[in-house]
């Protein structure tokens, strides 16, 4: 059985940074393509950004390209969210995801992604 950690949220200020981290624990012989999103109250869940199983590939949703940078590590068990300038609409919870696929194929619903995490809450206020 495979489980995602997250860590890393908190209360921060606009402007501030942020790194997020997801630990993939449990059958880490599989190569896993990563991704994270984001859900507002009152709002649908938002697919932020992916990355494939090396970190060599990665993807960014307009809402957060140029502040955020999604990573994984060499040993390509954890990701992060490097999340810099933050803004009050940053605010949400953080989902991380994980798929045995090199490469991520879903869509952007996520609905292609086989393991999520508990969440993390990130909150910026101006």
């Amino acid at each position: 059985q495979v489980t995602l950690v997250e860590s890393g949220g908190g209360m921060v200020q606009a402007g501030d940074s942020l790194r997020l981290s997801c630990t993939v624990s449990g059958r880490t012989n599989i190569r896993y393509a990563m991704g994270w999103f984001r859900q507002a109250p009152g709002k649908d869940r938002e697919f932020i950004a992916v990355t494939s199983w090396n970190g060599v590939q990665t993807w960014h949703a307009d809402s957060v390209k140029g502040r955020f940078t999604i990573s994984k590590d060499e040993t390509e068990m954890s990701a992060y969210l490097q999340m810099n300038n933050l803004k009050p609409e940053d605010t949400a919870v953080y989902y991380c995801a994980a798929t045995n696929e090199l490469y991520y194929s879903g869509d952007f619903s996520g609905a292609g992604f086989d393991v999520w995490g508990q969440g993390t809450l990130v909150t910026v206020s101006s």
